[in-house]
């Protein structure tokens, strides 16, 4: 399978499960039109090949000429349709299957084009058919994605509601204020971390030159002090005596 009809495939897929409730296995409900083998890798998942007994006993009155589909619809796990006691043709039968937008959430494999239209009007039906020999996965039909998007706005109505709701009832427990209309003191910046800082590290070559630098500037500007010069007792009387003396003239 190419990569574009592979991602086909999935967003197709994907939109039958986020809004209508597909889930893997899907269940795949053929008529006595379509076969193929490769149904399964087709849609890379397991799938549940289903039919009826409208289906079968319809295959049965047209022949020898299809015993072979015959053989292969027999393998299929057959559901109940209700007809049991007064058999309907085949399209009429898988049209009562998928009525009240197909709630068993099948997949109709067909190559009848009447069954195909009435498939696509039920809104959530996934169509699939062959072309060529290949199985085609139909593009989500308008009654489908206009249902879908009807839901999702009521959803989202819904939801508005709920929050409106919300506010209202917030807004009285707050004493009429809403939390945007609360106002909050605004917290100071703080400084950092002291424990988260790095300590600076002293250089130790500048800080002795430093030291050398602060002691000879200190020596510079103390004053000198002159050194006294101890004198004998005796010596110093005899100098006091001399100084004393008048000197007399010749």
């Amino acid at each position: 399978m190419k990569i574009t009809q592979k991602r086909k495939v999935n967003r197709y897929m994907s939109f039958f499960r986020n809004n209508y409730g597909f889930r893997v296995p899907y269940q795949v409900l053929v008529d006595g039109t379509l076969f193929s083998e490769q149904l399964s890798k087709y849609f890379q998942c397991e799938l549940k090949l289903l039919t009826t007994q409208c289906v079968i006993l319809e295959m049965e009155k047209i022949g020898p000429s299809i015993n072979g589909a015959l053989s292969i619809c027999k393998q299929f796990a057959v559901h109940k349709c209700g007809h049991e006691k007064k058999p309907v043709l085949a399209s009429k039968c898988l049209e009562s299957m998928i009525a009240d937008n197909n709630p068993n959430r099948y997949i109709i494999a067909t190559q009848d084009p009447s069954l195909r239209e009435v498939a696509r009007a039920v809104p959530g039906t996934p169509v699939l058919y062959l072309h060529f020999r290949s199985p085609t996965l139909e593009k989500p039909s308008q009654q489908s994605t206009e249902l879908a998007g009807a839901t999702i706005k009521s959803s989202i109505h819904d939801q508005g509601c709920t929050m409106e709701r919300l506010r209202q009832l917030k807004k009285q427990e707050l004493g009429g204020q809403t939390g945007e209309e609360k106002r909050f003191k605004r917290r100071k910046a703080k400084g950092p971390n002291p424990l988260s800082c790095k300590k600076k590290k002293k250089k130790i070559g500048t800080q002795n030159s430093l030291q050398k630098a602060g002691t000879s500037a200190d020596q510079a500007q103390r004053p000198r002090r002159r050194k006294r010069v101890k004198i004998a007792e005796h010596i110093r009387q005899e100098l006091a005596a001399r100084l004393s003396v008048p000197k007399t003239s010749n």
